[in-house]
């Protein structure tokens, strides 16, 4: 008999994703199974995200509808991750029904806890260097692409974020771990592998000093055939030897994340980001002639404190001018604990809500217009899953990440494989095609 039922509540990133799936391991391990009926569980886990206040919203929104089912049938309430982290003690304040909270670095402890029997407890410890918690079987949310965490927390300490609190100061997980999750994964098959960090480019291997590009060089030649990509980096540490990096690792994709968080040179220097608009242009330029065919997504926030209608239109215009893929785009939020908290919160709800839907339509424009280019193209993509149109149509990624929706009549299903679709119409948001047969990566 199972030790009981768990089901895992995730919000935020792929960092938290890839966090539920390492606990999900671990809590296996110790007996626990994934319950297939939610209602049912003996333990519910709520991974946390912090990194916007709406996030927090839905968190506590989750809580107290937890809190009511808890009153009606009994099991073990656990909040871990970011949230857990920055408020502690407060959320079981505020929800007494909540049993565990467990910031980051401690919710490894929870199947401990609840062999011991421990009724209630707070964990929040931050070390200074990387503790390995891996479980010893990580159950994937899909057969095909797998994340790998290659670092933790943020030393930058941008005035808006609040990573460096919640997640703590960088740690760096040994190369050698991460060339044996990597070789691990592609003798299972998988087509796809992500290293994750909060900031991978400023990766040095603690035992050899090995900086990321020499990782991403060793990582890659390990995963020919495969798909292999990064997130996140930051602008200010794309330093010239991973930029050559990217000319000599074939499997790298195409496609890579730079946040940009705004156009203005004057509100990224109050961001403390580390870089100017024509920083991040030339580094834009630079990374496209390494890699031709480069396709970038970015990060944009709208409304930070004294941003006037001048620096909103200088981020208007480097989307303009870097035409990226995609974008995700967010109104500012001041956040406990961060510099920008104690600026002035002057520019006007109803500013921050216009220019938001002004850069998302600017977005909207640029992408379709791309999306149409790819029209009678054929794209390789990766089958993640049946399309909600069911049937004979199936969706995927393609290199750039991008939604690619096709028709498939093959006697083979084409599910977690590689194949080659040829683009038939489009959406802002999505490619839409026909499956013609399976291809290499």
């Amino acid at each position: 008999m199972p030790a009981g039922l768990f089901t895992i509540h995730t919000f935020g990133c792929q960092m938290n994703e890839h966090d539920s799936e390492r606990l999900a391991g671990l809590l296996r391990e110790a007996g626990y199974e994934p319950s297939p009926a939610p209602e049912e569980s003996d333990l519910v886990v709520v991974n946390t995200c912090s990194v916007r206040a709406k996030s927090e919203e839905k968190l506590f929104s989750l809580l107290g509808r937890l809190a009511f089912r808890k009153k009606r049938r009994a099991f073990r309430l656990a909040v871990v991750g970011c949230t857990a982290q920055i408020h502690g003690e407060r959320i079981m304040a505020r929800v007494p029904e909540v049993d565990y909270v467990l910031g980051p670095e401690s919710e490894s402890r929870l199947p401990e806890l609840l062999s011991r029997g421990i009724g209630k407890a707070v964990a929040l410890e931050q070390s200074a260097a990387w503790r390995e918690s891996e479980p010893r079987t990580v159950p994937r949310a899909s057969p095909a692409s797998a994340y790998v965490t290659i670092m933790e927390g943020c030393d930058n300490f941008c005035t808006y974020c609040i990573v460096p609190y919640a997640r703590g100061r960088e740690k760096y997980r040994p190369a050698r771990l991460v060339r044996a999750e990597v070789e691990s994964l592609v003798r299972d098959g998988y087509k796809e592998i992500t290293l994750l960090g909060q900031n991978v480019n400023s990766y040095r291997d603690p035992e050899g000093g090995l900086p990321f590009s020499g990782l991403l060089c060793d990582v890659g030649s390990l995963a020919a055939g495969i798909w292999l990509r990064f997130l996140t980096s930051h602008p200010k540490n794309f330093g010239s030897d991973l930029i050559a990096a990217l000319k000599t690792v074939p499997a790298l994709c195409r496609q890579i994340h730079l946040p940009l968080q705004s156009g203005s040179s004057r509100v990224l220097k109050t961001m403390n980001r580390g870089y100017s608009r024509d920083d991040y242009l030339g580094l834009v330029s630079s990374l496209r002639e390494a890699m031709p065919g480069l396709e970038l997504s970015t990060d944009v926030i709208v409304g930070f404190p004294g941003e006037t209608e001048e620096d909103f239109v200088a981020t208007l215009d480097v989307l303009d001018r870097v035409r990226f893929a995609n974008i995700f785009s967010f109104r500012f939020s001041p956040r406990p604990m961060t510099a920008a908290a104690g600026r002035e919160d002057d520019v006007p709800l109803s500013v921050k809500k216009r220019r938001l839907i002004e850069l998302q339509a600017l977005q909207k424009g640029i992408q379709h217009e791309r999306n149409r280019a790819l029209v009678g193209t054929e794209r390789t993509v990766l089958c993640t899953g049946v399309s909600k149109k069911g049937g004979p149509f199936f969706c995927g990624r393609d290199e750039s990440h991008r939604v690619v929706n096709f028709s498939w009549n093959g006697a083979v299903s084409p599910l977690h494989r590689f194949l080659s679709v040829r683009i038939s119409d489009c959406g802002p948001y999505s490619l839409r095609g026909e499956g013609l047969g399976f291809s290499p990566a």
